[in-house]
């Protein structure tokens, strides 16, 4: 019985031996995945191929199920996963399950200049994707915020390059340890969604590599992210989707080796689409259902059309070889990834997160009179006043809208946190867009209100008389013309009238609050008669509990400005020069618009130093709700070679009664340069924790990348030898020290 046991063992042993020999190369996980790739490609037809480089569906693309390759599903982000929608459609697919976690929009995150957060944000969404079984991420954005206006800043990470491609790096980290991909976008320029479709972006190629490339080219190379998202705009008059320049540069220059995925709809021609780059086409059209006989997706422009060329002889499939290559390389890290984690969905540990990248990104503008935190000693009254207040800000503003399993408002965080030790009252203030509908996804608020807007002042005037603090709650929302895709706000005043119930609220009272939500800088008029303001972004599900907690005092807020608030639009660069700047100017007998970007360079705080504008708040500025004391800065040698580095060293002491976390920020100055350069430029921060009377070195490195700019006739980076200043500081306008040093030949 035994002997018979055992030959019945070997049998199978010898069968599974047999099976795990027959198993195809491309399917083996301990082959290279390169080897992987080409043995998939020698296995595959020619309309296999064509199959694997174009959508089958709104958010999928095929596969090659003889091959047992699965579809590459992909999801909106970059702050939340996407609900379901329907096969074809933007409308719901109305799954009771398809609900998620939202995090802070990515302006809330840049405003943590934390690292840190940014993996723990990149882990925790990359968790909820996996759960939802989604392969890639269409996320996180990096475009460059070149105007208040754009609608779209919000999803992105701020004015400045540096600070962009030093968080979105871990970002892309903690999304991809899951085996799901981030699709970094939109390569390249999208900095408008005025006409953005249609836009052509006129830079010269210094501004392109110093100002706009960067955090793409970081993604690529100190991230690698596996896959690429092109914009709408064109560049050069070519779409961005299928640009022969951009895909040299991420090609060529870069060494990038993911997929390019097309914006939905922004493949336009087949022949460029082969040539540039574009390696999976979704969105052209996706009535696939509707169209009759033949697919709509088979008359995409990387469909079809392109089997139809090489039929004619009229294209090789050189190119096509390397689309799918790369489309295969991206199925195999995340769909065909066995070794992946399952990931989670609602837990916990992702609302934890939620809150404590909230609490970083608050910041504290202004605290005239310490106002905040909240002195909650004895009953105090606190009266909250705004539609921002209640209004759910996690659906709406375009494809980032999320359906979420819960979102705190700013009233109920409010309420929750002060229960017991202060009466809570409310008042609506104003009406804005009591709509609360996206794709189908719905609220579920009645923010309906039938009173005039002078009886809304009144009530909250009146209530304000006897409080000890006025909360207003204001700022934008995700309404179309204000942080919303596909639209650009009108102008830098806040909307709805708010400005003449914050005026009259500080009339009446001495601590009025201003919390402003938004993606964007606001015009504030009244800003020297309200004592304290916060800006608090689109902090998702956990909203208002972080907000709750800054204004108490149980965090204390550290977070800094991503980019600058201007007094008025005048003052921003891009709206210096006319339309030909923004929002554009349209050619004669066509319909793409050229918007130039005159002030090159300058943009943001490099354009208030050069021109020495007064800024409402400046880039990186944020207060605490204790003091920093900054030392002297010093450096380990006063000369520096091309080859070496010098060291920034400087004391920072926390000289307040709490604990607290102070950015501190390095600014390089190249004092006599061949050409134009910024006044200072950011190359390294640090955000330093510090315990009460506690004293920290914070220290830089500084190397020849730091010093350089980008050489457009020799088209490569340059470091002129030569006298260089390290500026330390705590926001662009705040400089605590400055040392000296050279670099030499």
């Amino acid at each position: 019985m035994v002997k018979e046991k055992l030959l019945s063992l070997v049998a199978a042993l010898s069968v599974c031996l047999a099976m795990d020999a027959a198993v195809p190369v491309y399917q083996d996980e301990t082959k290279p995945i390169e080897q992987r790739v080409e043995d998939a490609l020698s296995r595959m037809t020619l309309r296999e191929k064509i199959n694997i480089i174009h959508a089958q569906s709104k958010f999928s693309s095929p596969g090659v199920p003889r091959l047992g390759i699965p579809e590459i599903w992909t999801t909106d982000g970059p702050h939340g996963i996407r609900p379901e929608v329907m096969w074809d459609e933007w409308d719901q697919a109305k799954w009771t399950n398809d609900s998620c976690v939202a995090f802070p929009a990515l302006t809330g995150l840049a405003a943590t200049w934390n690292p840190e957060m940014a993996y723990l944000y990149g882990k925790s969404l990359g968790e909820e994707a996996r759960f939802r079984e989604k392969d890639v991420v269409l996320g996180p954005g990096v475009n460059i915020y070149r105007t208040p206006l754009n609608g779209r800043n919000f999803e992105y990470m701020g004015e400045d390059p540096y600070l962009a491609s030093k968080l979105v790096v871990p970002y892309i980290k903690g999304v991809q340890s899951n085996g799901v991909a981030t699709c970094v976008k939109h390569y390249a320029l999208n900095n408008q969604e005025t006409r953005r479709h249609n836009t052509n972006v006129v830079v010269d190629d210094r501004a392109l590599y110093e100002i706009y490339l960067p955090p793409f080219r970081a993604a690529v190379q100190e991230g690698d992210t596996w896959s690429i998202m092109g914009a709408y705009d064109l560049y050069k008059s070519e779409h961005a989707c299928h640009n022969q320049y951009l895909n040299r540069i991420l090609r060529d220059e870069w060494g990038f080796k993911g997929a390019v995925i097309s914006d939905w709809g922004g493949t336009h021609d087949t022949p460029q689409a082969i040539a540039n780059g574009l390696d999976l086409e979704f969105g052209t059209w996706t009535d696939g259902l509707k169209s009759g006989a033949v697919s709509a997706y088979d008359t995409y422009y990387l469909a079809l059309p392109y089997l139809k060329m090489i039929e004619d002889g009229k294209v090789g499939t050189k190119e096509l070889d390397d689309k799918v290559r790369n489309v295969l390389r991206l199925t195999f890290l995340t769909a065909m990834n066995r070794n992946k984690p399952y990931g989670a969905l609602h837990s916990d540990e992702h609302y934890a997160a939620a809150k404590k990248i909230g609490e970083e990104a608050i910041v504290l503008l202004k605290n005239d009179g310490n106002v905040l935190p909240l002195k909650l000693d004895g009953k105090k009254k606190v009266l909250v006043v705004g539609e921002n207040a209640i209004k759910m800000m996690t659906v709406g503003g375009g494809s980032s809208s999320l359906k979420v399993q819960r979102e705190v408002s700013p009233l109920d965080g409010l309420k929750a946190r002060l229960a017991g030790v202060a009466e809570v009252d409310y008042a609506r203030g104003y009406v804005g867009d009591v709509t609360g509908e996206y794709n189908g996804v719905v609220t579920g608020q009645d923010l309906t209100d039938s009173r005039s807007a002078d009886e809304l002042v009144a009530e909250a005037v009146e209530k304000a008389k006897t409080a000890d603090y006025v909360i207003f709650v204001g700022g934008l929302n995700k309404s179309t013309g204000q942080d919303c895709e596909d639209s650009d706000r009108a102008g830098l005043e806040l909307p709805y009238g708010q400005d003449r119930v914050i005026e009259a609220l500080a009339e009446v009272n001495d601590n009025v609050i201003y919390v402003n939500v938004s993606g964007n800088a606001v015009a504030m008029p009244w800003i020297e008669k309200v004592p304290a303001v916060l800006q608090v972004w689109f902090l998702g599900s956990e909203a208002g509990n972080s907000i709750a907690s800054i204004l108490t005092g149980d965090a204390n807020p550290s977070a800094k400005l991503p980019f600058t608030f201007p007094v008025a639009l005048k003052d921003v660069p891009a709206h210096k020069f006319g339309e030909s700047s923004y929002p554009g100017i349209k050619r004669q007998d066509s319909d793409i618009w050229d918007v130039t970007y005159d002030e090159g360079i300058f943009v943001g705080y490099r354009w208030y130093d050069k021109e020495k504008v007064k800024t409402l708040f400046p880039f990186g500025h944020g207060l605490s709700y204790t003091t920093f004391e900054y030392g002297k800065a010093s450096v380990d040698k006063a000369e520096m070679t091309a080859d070496g580095e010098i060291t920034v060293s400087i004391p920072v002491k926390n000289t307040g009664a709490r604990s607290g976390a102070e950015v501190v920020q390095l600014y390089v100055r190249d004092k006599k340069s061949s050409l134009p350069r910024p006044y200072k430029e950011l190359k390294g921060f640090c955000k330093v924790e510090l315990q009460p009377g506690e004293t920290k070195t914070v220290t830089f490195a500084i190397d020849k990348e730091a010093l350089s700019f980008f050489d457009v006739d020799k088209h490569e980076w340059v470091a002129e030898p030569g006298d260089f200043e390290a500026i330390v500081a705590a926001s662009a306008e705040d400089v605590k020290s400055v040392v000296k040093f050279k670099l030499v030949d």
